[in-house]
């Protein structure tokens, strides 16, 4: 009994701070926001450490593969894995849309937009993929872009072959380090995470009512109802009860960074310790949580259909039809797997969603008022998503048994 409670303490110590930082905020409101720059810390120490740790955890993994062809099926698995999560995800609030419709009835005053700069298909697969400067490497704007370099250097390595083993050293030697980094940075998570959620409801709690309302009350519980059952079962299929234990001892701190911060680049750090805690192999974890951080995004994929059906509801159009829900489906796989690591991607995936359907440009600011309310439990949807995909990966590549060889936790 010590030693389970033992395993579930710093789960449990942020969940304390969580709780009393929400209760702050509720009773202070606004005045809370004097502790904010206590949790602004702990978040920008999470995005200092996350570009050298992106790197050395890609590059280390792939430079110390045995062969390509392993990296070949991580990737292919990988995107398997984060294209039917999408779908089902998509297919999870569509139903709880066409029960509870969010739009019906809402009064929402249409403003036409300011123009957006607007920039060709080509300029931004160059800008996403690629960057002008080594030094633009060094900006968390261009993950993708870090990434990519990353792989080829990790390729590199490995291609060279014994002229390779001391840079290999030197790139596993560096993700250990950086992830020694990030536990030590942890330590604090309780004192941020605390202030951070004390700033957020005090500034947001008592925002989110009005006409907004409906879609808030339907995300919500729909996002947490995914959050619980859906990667219960994911984790459950990845490794039988023994991985849906080893995924809920492990998970309350990167959905609680994730929840806080609203951002899922800097939840990588917290995701690579608890995947590691968790038992995921270290090639599948340090290659599917940086990439799944761009380009995996199931609560992005929830909010897509929410959005569709609320500006559907708004405008009083039918919200019917299996070619209307399969366009809806393939909108929402864009916008949360394709277009989430494109830079702008959450606009240009508004921008689909009227311009597919012929809805007025006024439609627009509807949809991104959406985005910011729904934000906090799409980011950790999104976030957790990763880890327990990571999981699924491990049980395609490695066999059911994978987890046989995972000790228990007990710190």
């Amino acid at each position: 009994m010590r030693s389970k409670l033992r395993a579930y303490r710093f789960p449990i110590i942020l969940l304390i701070s969580i709780i009393i930082g929400s209760i702050i905020g509720l009773v202070f409101q606004e005045k809370a926001n004097v502790i904010r720059p206590l949790g602004d810390i702990f978040i920008n120490l999470l995005f200092m450490v996350v570009i050298p740790l992106v790197f050395f955890s890609i590059s280390s993994a792939i430079a110390n593969m045995d062969s390509m062809k392993r990296l070949g099926k991580i990737m292919g698995s990988m995107m398997t894995v984060f294209i039917v999560t999408g779908i089902i995800a998509s297919v999870f609030m569509l139903v709880a849309t066409v029960m509870f419709p969010p739009g019906k009835g809402a009064d929402i005053a249409l403003e036409v937009p300011e123009e957006e700069e607007t920039i060709t298909l080509s300029e931004q697969l160059v800008n996403t993929f690629t960057v002008p400067d080594f030094v633009d490497l060094f900006s968390r704007s261009n993950m993708l872009a870090l990434i990519i370099f990353a792989i080829l250097i990790g390729v590199a390595t490995g291609l060279v072959g014994p002229a390779g083993k001391p840079f290999a050293k030197f790139l596993v030697s560096g993700s250990e380090v950086f992830m020694k980094v990030v536990q030590i940075i942890m330590y604090y998570a309780p004192i941020g995470l605390g202030a951070y959620f004390a700033a957020l409801i005090g500034e947001f709690g008592t925002d989110l009512i009005g006409d907004y309302a409906k879609a808030i009350i339907v995300y919500y519980p729909v996002s947490i109802l995914y959050f619980f059952i859906g990667f219960t079962l994911y984790a459950f299929i990845a490794g039988g009860r023994k991985g849906v234990t080893h995924f809920w001892k492990n998970i309350l701190a990167p959905a609680a960074t994730a929840l806080g911060t609203g951002s899922s680049v800097a939840t990588i750090p917290v995701n690579l310790q608890a995947a590691e805690k968790i038992g995921v192999p270290k090639d599948i974890r340090e290659t599917v949580l940086p990439l799944g951080a761009t380009i995996h995004m199931d609560g992005s994929c929830l909010s897509a259909m929410l959005k569709i059906s609320f500006v559907f509801g708004v405008f009083n159009m039918d919200f019917s039809g299996m070619g209307t829900f399969l366009t809806a489906i393939g909108i929402c796989l864009l916008s949360g797997i394709v277009m989430s690591g494109i830079p702008g991607g959450g606009f240009i995936g508004e921008m689909m969603i009227v311009t597919l359907y012929g809805l007025p440009i006024q439609a627009l600011p509807i949809i991104s008022a959406i985005g910011v309310v729904v934000d906090p439990p799409a980011t950790m949807v999104n976030s957790t998503g990763d880890t327990v995909a990571s999981m699924l990966v491990t049980r395609h590549l490695d066999g059911k048994d994978w987890m046989d060889n995972v000790e228990e936790v007990t710190t």
